[in-house]
């Protein structure tokens, strides 16, 4: 059996071009399913779902998505053929087969590279008698784990901080912002969130500034601009409801 999802930044995920070829559909086909779930699913959801790439084949980019498990679910609900429900049972045996990895390598209360760093340090120390020596290898894997990226569950928690920041900016669901304004909010936090810590994307923010991230977000609002432009729109969907 092809390889059907994978886990990337701790998190279970599966792309267009393998959902393509077990289902036997065209990718183009595909792709045309996934965004019409996005335009469906809307701005919140699809953001945290898909995450739209690239491939390379025979010296050219072509554009492919990135699902979770949820998004997956959503694109293939339609596909009902006795072949079809047998590929999406053996994809979510898959899913299920990989977070239970994910779970246990995370009850085991330590990151398997940070385990494996450790190892390392411990048999160097049997090797090494020298205490300078030791001194620096300690220093050495100190740094490392320092600059391990967060894990899966910190991750979520990342996301759902900055889902709340992002609602209390524009004024919730029900406020005019939030439906004319919500896609350039979301943009603008994440790019704010990004620069401030120098990351390319938020899953990379190093374990040690976990705290930080938190507490970005906690103390995170719009530009003066866009703080603005949320005013205004707000105020005009209360006078539209007052007249």
């Amino acid at each position: 059996m092809n390889q059907l999802v994978f886990i990337q930044d701790n998190q279970v995920i599966t792309d267009s071009l393998t959902i393509a070829g077990m289902f036997g559909k065209g990718h183009d086909n595909v792709l045309r399913d996934i965004r019409k779930q996005i335009e469906f699913a809307g701005e919140e959801f699809s953001l945290l779902n898909f995450e739209e790439s690239n491939y390379e084949s025979r010296g050219k980019q072509y554009p492919k998505f990135n699902l979770t498990e949820e998004a997956f679910a959503l694109v293939v609900f339609s596909y009902n053929t006795k072949e079809a429900v047998q590929t999406k049972i053996k994809f979510i045996q898959e899913f299920k087969r990989m977070k239970e990895f994910i779970q246990k390598q995370e009850q085991q209360g330590q990151d398997p590279v940070e385990l494996a760093l450790q190892a390392s340090l411990k048999n160097y120390q049997e090797i090494k008698t020298i205490k300078g020596e030791v001194i620096e290898v300690k220093e050495t894997v100190q740094t490392l784990v320092d600059t391990m990226r967060i894990d899966g569950n910190q991750e979520a928690q990342i996301r759902k901080r900055a889902n709340e920041a992002v609602m209390e900016a524009v004024g919730g669901k029900d406020a005019n912002a939030y439906k004319q304004l919500s896609k350039q909010v979301f943009s603008a936090f994440w790019r704010d969130f990004k620069n401030h810590f120098q990351i390319p994307r938020y899953g990379d923010l190093p374990r040690s500034r976990f705290a930080e991230g938190i507490k970005f977000i906690s103390m995170w609002q719009p530009n003066t601009s866009l703080r603005m432009d949320i005013t205004t729109c707000n105020g005009q969907g209360q006078l539209k409801l007052v007249q």
